[in-house]
């Protein structure tokens, strides 16, 4: 069935950082909707580009040779192969966009690690 996603009700669904959900599959590309705080772990993917919408909060995307501040209504495209570290000072939340086959941390096991992703 075809109906609209309301990503705040969405949202209000969890309060875990770092755990992303799946909220609706495109061309093999999953719709995921994540809230973050903290500091993430420095990674790359090698086979797939990612793009982060930030909805709520301000998301500073570190590079190593630079950092990227995004506000709400703002996105930036990761491309593959580009070690990155998303930092959130106070909560952030967010509409990514990347293949199916992406984890979370890239290149990296750590604790961050979703193999599996929840659906909402």
């Amino acid at each position: 069935m075809i109906d609209k996603i309301n990503l705040t009700e969405k949202l209000a669904q969890f309060d875990e950082h770092w755990a992303p959900r799946i909220v609706a599959d495109l061309n093999g590309q999953h719709v995921k909707l994540a809230k973050l705080q903290g500091e993430f772990v420095w990674h790359h993917h090698e086979a797939e580009d990612e793009l982060f919408l930030v909805l709520h909060g301000r998301l500073r995307m570190q590079f190593r040779d630079r950092e990227v501040v995004l506000d709400p209504g703002e996105c930036i495209v990761v491309p593959r192969g580009v070690e990155h570290r998303p930092v959130a000072n106070e909560e952030v939340h967010l509409l990514l966009f990347e293949p199916a086959s992406t984890v979370n941390t890239g290149n990296v096991r750590s604790e961050r690690t979703r193999e599996q992703i929840d659906r909402l």
